[in-house]
């Protein structure tokens, strides 16, 4: 166990979050400013003594990515300058995670630079969930703690109105994970092939499985544009019946993901977790938000108190 005092603190990203972690653990949420000038710089303090403690920093960096980043990136440099004995940066979302290998020349890995920031600028390890490719790890030469909201979501569908429904793997990439959730729900696996027509276009080209008679549970990492709320047709087309329902970590809730949620009347509920921070004008009405803050906060414990990590990456495996 560390002989170092446990501190929590947040950068303006979700500040909500930090604050529930912190609630669990039983300590008092560390004080900090950050300042957005008018010329668009950001100006940050640390508002107490943090020489000679263990600081976990709670900062998703989802929209605005570049500004949540940079501020995490001054944090580090300042909780350094005045003599933290570490710096664990608490990411549940990790940004830029889609761009982590180059699918044609001349391409920027940003994913990779994203981990060398965060190296260079002195983080002691990384926490962050159900980031896009488990692989990214690889791009960090510092401890790295890939948590799952899997056991959470699953959770939630635990329930009699469910027993007839499959899981949905909305492409190949993602059966894996769909299989653990088909595993914690026993439920059929369904995996759909689709086709990328450009960074930011799909179409579904194969349904494996069968869904006849069962109702959708589909699943995916996050949710941006909304294209996986568009993969419907396909399952209704092979015999789905009932209300679709999404399990999805990431709640990035584009606009048009929203205009979507509200076109089509096949969607149940959309299931999230709070890893990023959903505004109320993003509150739509068949939106569920769950917490991981206990996951979150249980890993923070663990690491403190140098504490095996396994009990939380089990269903990673």
């Amino acid at each position: 166990m560390s002989n170092h005092p446990l501190r929590i603190f947040t950068g303006s990203a979700h500040p909500s979050l930090a604050q529930e972690i912190a609630q669990i653990l039983g300590v008092a949420l560390g004080k900090s400013t950050t300042t957005h000038l008018r010329d668009s710089e950001i100006y940050v303090t640390i508002d107490e003594v943090v020489r000679d403690q263990d600081i976990f920093l709670v900062q998703p960096c989802c929209a605005p990515v570049n500004d949540n980043l940079m501020e995490l990136m001054l944090y580090l440099d300042a909780y350094r300058r005045a003599s933290a004995h570490s710096i664990s940066v608490v990411m549940p979302y990790y940004p830029y995670a889609r761009q982590d290998r180059m699918a044609r020349g001349r391409e920027a890995i940003s994913s990779r630079v994203v981990a060398n920031l965060l190296e260079k600028q002195g983080a002691s390890r990384v926490i962050f969930v159900d980031i896009h490719n488990p692989a990214t790890q690889g791009f960090f030469n510092i401890p790295v703690d890939p948590l799952t909201a899997i056991p959470l979501l699953s959770e939630y569908f635990q329930k009699p109105e469910y027993a007839n429904a499959a899981i949905v793997s909305p492409d190949v990439g993602r059966a894996s994970v769909a299989g653990k959730y088909s595993t914690a729900l026993e439920l059929p696996l369904v995996v759909m092939h689709k086709r990328r027509d450009s960074f930011t276009q799909t179409h579904t080209t194969h349904v494996v499985g069968d869904i006849s008679g069962r109702r959708p549970i589909i699943i995916d990492d996050m949710i941006a544009s909304g294209s996986v709320l568009k993969q419907l047709d396909p399952l209704y087309e092979r015999g789905a019946q009932g209300k679709a329902c999404f399990a999805i970590t990431h709640p990035i809730l584009l606009p048009s993901a929203l205009e979507i949620l509200d076109a089509d009347d096949r969607i149940e509920k959309l299931v999230v977790t709070n890893t990023i921070a959903v505004p109320e004008e993003k509150r739509h009405p068949k939106l569920h938000v769950l917490s991981v803050a206990s996951i979150l906060a249980e890993a923070v414990s663990r690491i403190h108190g140098g504490e095996s990590m396994a009990p939380l990456l089990k269903h990673l495996s």
